[in-house]
């Protein structure tokens, strides 16, 4: 289905809008709930949208199922075909393996079920006879505990990498992104805005007196307070943006389609929603923030976040818990290089 995540990509960015006037648009294999903003999309893109997404919602268990469903078949007339001389148990495995893989543990046992069925079926009409009627209840039944138990083993399977790989891109403490995944959410802004020309922002957030917390009061607290202010930011920014913290008591935000007004509305709520979170439990922090609003389109990951970096680091030397808000563009960057 890949194609089909490449031909949104073509003919709708993520668009995104802290105003009011948005519909909301269900990701097609993404983390990220994308909005698609009315004014900027044609009737014809979100028809064609609309289409790609219901057939990607659709389209995995029907072909998984399908494809099930038909190899059982196949299976089920070459047992019958071949006799009872020859065994096909194993290739049974096929399609109960499929579906349990890609689509989970209960139509696993579905398939499971259709399977043990087929099997007797072709069992019967092949002319194979027992001394009594109820073995042929008894071996459906032990072939069916087979089935089962490899379609258990094989949905935890599944299950435990795909924990893995959420493991892989999330901090285990506070469940943001981590600085891995956060920058490759950033390299994706950066193409999505060097293709539709639409601006967007990062946020980098320390905070302050963080370490005479974990002195004072203990790394518990410390890290119940990091845990404490992943949530808070999660719960008040969009589905769109992303949260991430970089290493210790940094964390950095990504707010897709976001320009610098909208920008200063949504963090100067959040800095101040923060503060009374921590007041709230009396711990002594507060928040130091730079924000960089990106209206060209940089050249690396790197360079922004370095100069969110940059800003949050000025706000500390000026006294702390303030924002400091600045713009990204191709001409204040030149004027950089020229002085260098």
């Amino acid at each position: 289905m890949h194609f089909l995540n490449q031909a949104v990509a073509a003919i709708m960015p993520a668009r995104l809008c802290h105003r009011q006037g948005f519909i909301a648009y269900h990701p097609i294999g993404s983390t990220i709930q994308s909005i698609a903003y009315l004014s900027y999309l044609s009737a014809s893109e979100l028809k064609a949208v609309n289409f790609l997404a219901s057939i990607k919602k659709r389209s995995k268990p029907l072909w998984v199922v399908a494809a099930g469903c038909a190899l059982i078949g196949v299976v089920g007339s070459l047992d019958f075909l071949t006799g009872y001389e020859l065994g096909f148990s194993l290739f049974y495995l096929v399609p109960i393996s499929l579906v349990t893989w890609f689509r989970g543990l209960r139509l696993g046992i579905m398939i499971c079920l259709a399977s043990a069925s087929v099997w007797l079926i072709a069992e019967m009409s092949a002319g194979i006879s027992y001394s009594h009627p109820a073995i042929y209840a008894w071996n459906t039944i032990i072939r069916l505990g087979f089935f089962i138990t490899v379609t258990f083993l094989l949905s935890t399977t599944r299950r435990a990498l795909d924990r893995e790989k959420e493991l892989a891109r999330t901090d285990y403490l506070t469940g943001a992104a981590n600085s891995r995944f956060f920058s490759d959410f950033v390299e994706m802004e950066i193409d999505r805005s060097e293709r539709y020309g639409h601006p967007f922002t990062i946020a980098y957030i320390d905070l302050d007196n963080f370490k005479a917390v974990n002195d004072q009061l203990g790394h518990a607290t410390g890290d119940q307070v990091l845990y404490t202010v992943a949530n808070h930011i999660k719960k008040n920014l969009r589905k769109s943006d992303v949260v991430a913290r970089l290493g210790g008591d940094e964390f950095a935000l990504l707010l897709p389609e976001t320009g610098l007004e909208s920008a200063q509305g949504a963090l100067a709520k959040l800095q101040h929603g923060l503060v009374e979170e921590m007041q709230r439990s009396n711990w002594p922090i507060t928040f130091s923030v730079g924000v960089l609003t990106c209206i060209d389109t940089p050249s690396t990951t790197y360079e922004i976040v370095r100069l969110a970096d940059d800003l949050m680091y000025s706000v500390k030397r000026e006294g702390k818990n303030a924002i400091k808000y600045s713009t990204y563009t191709a001409k204040k960057q030149k004027k950089k290089l020229r002085r260098n």
